[in-house]
């Protein structure tokens, strides 16, 4: 159909570049998509971990309180309604530019699907458990580590395979402004520069690459839930 569409509509190379023209663009040199790919999910990465780690945290948080749900959980969603074309130059001139900004482009994209989905955990647990802990004089802090996180594992297995999706994402956008050039240009900043030179088979390379990236990620973190879930279930 690819192929096709170039014939029906006589479409330039430049618009919609062959697969054949794609795959020689990758093939006549893969060292600088390759180490694109890598650098690009390295960001991802540890763009997710952060959000995972602080998406936990923060929701853990707020599900120990209902004063703290109402009170911060509203201000969370910012970090899904504010669009990160606004806040990527504010963060090009808070962390510079090069990795750490790129990292904090993925981390605020992908940190709300794990919070949210750690505060619904929440409700997933049998409320007698909750009266079996008090009878037994579990404090907050005991009947949160042994009874609500456990509980609302596969809830926030959930928010983290969709935050993984969304790092990827978050990380690409980053690199379109943050990133540094060189022989280690990330993904998003070849899709720029080939771009700019109208090099589409470059773009449609680096594109590829990214959603590999994006599956790749993805496939760890939900290798990783299965391992978990199951011991979970046993």
């Amino acid at each position: 159909a690819w192929a096709a569409s170039r014939w029906v509509f006589e479409l330039k190379d430049f618009v919609l570049p062959s697969p054949r023209g794609v795959a020689n663009a990758f093939l006549d040199d893969p060292a600088p998509f390759l180490r694109g790919a890598l650098q690009s999910a390295g960001s991802a990465m540890l763009g997710f971990a952060i959000a995972a780690i602080g998406g936990i945290v923060l929701g853990s948080l707020i599900s120990l309180s209902r004063v703290v749900e109402r009170s911060v959980y509203p201000l969370t969603l910012l970090f899904q309604m504010v669009p990160l074309v606004a806040i990527a130059p504010l963060l090009v001139l808070w962390f510079g530019y090069g990795r750490p900004a790129i990292v904090a482009s993925a981390a605020i994209v992908s940190i709300f699907p794990v919070i949210a989905s750690t505060v619904a955990g929440r409700g997933a647990r049998d409320p007698n458990l909750d009266e079996l802990f008090r009878v037994l004089g579990a404090g907050r802090l005991a009947t949160w580590w042994k009874l609500a996180l456990p509980s609302a594992v596969p809830s926030i297995m959930t928010g983290l395979k969709i935050a993984a999706g969304l790092a990827t994402i978050g990380t690409v956008c980053g690199e379109f402004l943050a990133g540094e050039g060189g022989e280690n240009a990330p993904l998003g900043l070849l899709i720029t520069t080939a771009l700019r030179n109208f090099q589409t088979d470059r773009v449609f390379v680096s594109v590829l690459l990214s959603a590999a990236v994006g599956f790749a990620v993805f496939g760890s973190v939900s290798l990783a839930g299965k391992l978990l879930l199951g011991r979970w279930m046993r």
